[in-house]
């Protein structure tokens, strides 16, 4: 057993609710600067994985020339960006190790409080399993981030769109998880009685829906497939381009071919939305209108942002923005399915 029972007046539900909601922030930012690295091309800068020796970056010029030579030695490099300067190579160095820091200061900000609350009989009966469950998530996120991007150091000149994909998904179900525990804990502080909340059908089928969007969401960004037409609701002339060469089997156009995934995922967005609008109703019924509008704000203003990135060619800053809004549109509908699984209950 992870947990022995704690006297009640040592358990702090209402702390432990705010603890993780600051650390749900600091995995939305996570995200963010995940997606500027995507986009920025910074991603395979740092050619080695060091967990606790990356910590500190390169201070010293030979010390810079040593990661630089190291850049020098893969395919994007040798392809893409031979002839790149050293202020060149620090402008990507500097997002990939952001990125990788910020990963450091997630995994920390789980695992340390999370062992001194349970050390002094901080977390509620039940709860430590779960909340372990979660910092092991982290890990296994830093793992599948390696993964990742070992499979642009070799052959490729990026990194495998689905490997990208399965980063995204995960880091955004670690999301999805810390919101539910905290709101858990949240209605624990208000009602010492409560139970945890219950993930109803619709809100399984619209979560799972708007996983299935995100899904479609990283495959269009690995596979840079935003920059085949920058036209809307039209793909040049057409709904979809009939010239468009498509692979045997048909079923690996869906996660291939970019013109496929990029059809994908602007018209699959409609079909999430329509599950999130149906997830925004039964909140409303079920007493938490604040929820409905705020989950149904987000969706318009994500649909809304999907279409700019098409028409500005996939401008960075509005490319962020989507997928920020992405991740705050998640944590709504994370706590709408909250709402129904609770006041249903």
């Amino acid at each position: 057993m992870l947990q022995a029972s704690s006297p009640p007046s040592q358990v702090r539900p209402r702390t432990l609710s705010h603890w993780l909601f600051g650390v749900a922030a600091l995995v939305v930012a996570m995200v963010v600067i995940g997606g500027i690295t995507r986009l920025t091309e910074s991603g395979l800068s740092i050619t080695q994985w060091k967990p606790i020796s990356g910590v500190i970056p390169p201070l010293t010029t030979a010390q810079w020339q040593a990661e630089f030579d190291n850049y020098k030695k893969i395919p994007e490099y040798q392809q893409l960006n031979r002839g790149m300067s050293m202020a060149g190579f620090q402008a990507i160095f500097f997002w990939e190790y952001l990125h990788r820091l910020l990963g450091r200061v997630v995994g920390a900000a789980y695992l340390l409080p999370l062992l001194w609350f349970w050390a002094r009989g901080r977390v509620p009966r039940g709860y430590v399993p779960r909340l372990f469950a979660l910092v092991a998530l982290v890990c296994f996120q830093g793992a599948i981030g390696w993964w990742m991007v070992s499979s642009g150091l070799v052959k490729r000149t990026d990194v495998s769109h689905v490997r990208l994909a399965v980063h995204l998904v995960t880091a955004l179900t670690l999301l999805a998880g810390t919101i539910w525990t905290a709101l858990d804990l949240r209605t624990l502080a208000q009602d010492g009685h409560a139970r945890p909340a219950r993930l109803r059908l619709v809100a399984v089928t619209a979560l799972g829906l708007l996983f299935g969007q995100i899904l479609f969401g990283a495959f269009t960004a690995g596979l840079d497939a935003g920059y085949a037409f920058s036209s809307w609701p039209l793909m040049g002339d057409e709904i979809f381009p009939a010239a468009t060469p498509l692979t045997d089997p048909l079923w690996r156009n869906a996660v291939d071919n970019p013109v496929v995934v990029q059809f994908i995922h602007r018209w699959f967005a409609f079909v999430a939305a329509a599950g999130l609008v149906l997830l925004a109703l039964r909140a409303k019924r079920a007493g938490a209108p604040r929820a409905a509008a705020v989950l149904i704000g987000l969706m318009t203003c994500q649909i809304l942002l999907g279409i700019a990135t098409l028409l500005s060619g996939v401008e960075i800053v509005v490319a962020v923005a989507h997928q920020a809004n992405a991740a705050l549109t998640l944590i709504a509908a994370t706590a709408t399915a909250h709402a129904v699984g609770h006041r249903s209950a």
